[in-house]
């Protein structure tokens, strides 16, 4: 059994539909491992007994080292693509990879190098869903885009990315795996679009709604380095905090901005008995460094160097937190 594990963002999708496409008919039979986008110690679930190849794509090697050794030593190949922190890579003739960290790439346009630009307009969706516009509109102009087409692509990756966030998959409109198989029908995104009551419009009317919700939260900080947004704790927030970070960080391109999310009250039997913060940090587009270096300082935080968040930061170290991500982009 072949598996492919991704990141169940955008680019995780994405990266994969471009493959999966590419296969056409070829394909062998798979299983999908995912899950919510911060959900990225997936590695672990696959059955080395079972794997015949694995390809692995969006998810932090540095987070899944201990278990690709594990599948390297159970003579399992490994296909691996991605963008974030890497740690040690391992050597092996088992293991394949595309590793680039460059602030100004993504999962889904490193495939689509490694595909020749088969799918160029799905690579250009996800590279606006990861909010490297920049890099987008590059590629875009590159194909000769319209600036509708170009709005549509970016619609459509920010709505797929913004499916992704959530505590628990419960908090999303659909399954990341499921979402992937529903895109596989479409090998045009732009067919996707122009139709009536598709998944681009159900998610499309779903983002409005949350978005809505965010753009009246409090303002728990802001100054010319950084700003701090507070959300509540109800899916909906959890929903938009990393899609709301982005149209914060494209409005205020100077600025780092931070969405904060109250999690739910730990249970008495839980071993953190203090109650945290889901945290979503953006870099200024303008200087799209050291997010994923601030949050990994702190327990169950990681990412790359635009965007990078920490799972439950004590709410005892919040002011920590915003004290060294403005000592940071004050140097």
């Amino acid at each position: 059994m072949h598996y492919n594990v991704f990141n169940g963002d955008a680019d995780g999708i994405i990266a994969l539909l471009q493959l999966h496409l590419a296969q056409g008919h070829e394909q062998a039979p798979y299983q999908l491992i995912t899950g919510v986008k911060r959900d990225i110690n997936l590695l672990q679930q696959v059955d080395s007994s079972k794997a015949t190849s694995v390809t692995v794509l969006d998810i932090s090697l540095e987070k899944n080292s201990q278990a690709l050794q594990h599948l390297l030593s159970a003579q399992v190949p490994v296909f691996y693509v991605d963008h974030h922190r890497t740690g040690d890579i391992p050597q092996s003739p088992l293991f394949t990879s595309i590793l680039d960290t460059d602030a100004n790439t993504c999962t889904s346009l490193l495939i689509n190098d490694y595909l020749n630009g088969k799918y160029v307009y799905w690579a250009i969706a996800a590279a606006y869903g990861d909010n490297m516009h920049a890099s987008a509109r590059a590629l875009a102009k590159k194909v000769a885009l319209s600036e509708l087409q170009q709005g549509q692509l970016n619609e459509l990756g920010t709505y797929i990315n913004y499916n992704g966030y959530g505590q628990a998959l419960s908090d999303l409109h659909f399954h990341p795996a499921e979402l992937f198989k529903l895109l596989t029908h479409y090998p045009d995104p732009f067919e996707l679009i122009a139709q009536q009551d598709s998944i681009f419009s159900q998610l499309k009317t779903a983002y409005l709604a949350d978005m809505e919700k965010a753009e009246a939260a409090k303002v728990l900080s802001d100054n010319d380095l950084v700003q701090t947004i507070v959300l509540e704790d109800a899916p909906w927030a959890r929903r938009v905090s990393g899609v709301f970070g982005n149209a914060l960080a494209n409005q205020a391109p100077d600025k780092a901005h931070i969405v904060i999310t109250l999690n739910p009250p730990k249970t008495p039997q839980s071993e953190q008995s203090e109650q945290s913060y889901t945290v979503s940090l953006r870099a200024p587009l303008n200087n799209k460094q050291g997010a994923g270096e601030l949050c990994a300082q702190f327990p169950t935080g990681g990412g790359r160097a635009a965007a990078a968040g920490v799972n439950a930061l004590p709410k005892s170290r919040l002011d920590e937190f915003i004290n060294q991500v403005s000592s940071y982009y004050q140097q």
